[in-house]
């Protein structure tokens, strides 16, 4: 969408930008993220990109784009862009091969996984300054004792996992990772076996009662975590209002 309020008289204004120029994070010479926004380019109007280079077993860290939905497209190399349906709470894993790609809708959590050396995406979104809260700051930023006490969890081990994350990751594994290796092929994301299944479509399981819990959005219909959701017989319809997100968010 091109920006109403542009003068394109001025000589201030922009039509081309070296994205090499803008690097928003370097891991090292093979794992680095350009970006480009309507602060590098003040004609881009409502859009924006991430340049990304990863090698093997490396991630661009969970997170969401609160205010953006990501189109994410594979120029070389292979990737695994994963996501959670907050509607149907799957993980949701989808590989991407050059010309291929996969759509991250906003304020879903994701991420991207390297299955290939010398892997280039191209991250677009709808947005000219996208927002991004990044799971790194989620953990480093909530304390210990509320993680501890929320989750029953012991709070000393708690604050040990967590203590070598100092700052917000990018890329990880972190380039001081004592135990970084890539991953083998057997523990990679595994490709949705369902990458057409349609929301509220039963599934070939059917979790254990224990696991059921009432949908607070509507009383009548049973939520069953890990699975899709399935209408009840009073007719169910999906959420209409959106879920409130927590944090200032972080932009680039």
């Amino acid at each position: 969408m091109a920006t109403s309020y542009m003068d394109y008289t001025l000589p201030t204004t922009q039509f081309t930008y070296d994205v090499n120029q803008n690097q928003l994070f370097k891991k090292d010479e093979n794992n680095y993220i350009n970006s480009l926004s309507i602060k590098q380019l003040n004609t881009l109007g409502n859009a924006s990109l991430l340049d990304i280079y990863l090698s093997t077993g490396n991630v661009v860290e969970p997170h969401i784009h609160q205010n953006a939905t990501e189109l994410v497209y594979c120029i070389s190399g292979s990737a695994v862009v994963s996501l959670i349906n907050p509607f149907t709470n799957e993980l949701l894993n989808f590989p991407i091969n050059p010309g291929q790609v996969a759509n991250v809708p906003q304020g879903w959590w994701h991420y991207e996984i390297a299955t290939a050396d010398h892997t280039h995406l191209l991250a677009i979104f709808d947005a000219p300054v996208p927002e991004a809260i990044f799971g790194s700051d989620v953990l480093r930023l909530t304390p210990a004792n509320v993680l501890a006490h929320t989750y029953c969890l012991d709070e000393n081990k708690v604050k040990e996992t967590l203590a070598p994350i100092q700052k917000t990751v990018f890329i990880g594994p972190p380039a001081d990772c004592a135990t970084q290796v890539s991953p083998a092929a057997e523990n990679m994301p595994k490709p949705n076996s369902q990458p057409n299944a349609q929301p509220y479509v039963q599934m070939q399981y059917a979790p254990s009662p224990e696991h059921m819990y009432p949908d607070p959005m509507n009383p009548t219909y049973e939520h069953h975590p890990n699975a899709a959701y399935v209408p009840s017989e009073t007719g169910y319809m999906p959420y209409s209002v959106q879920r409130p997100f927590i944090g200032n968010g972080w932009r680039y």
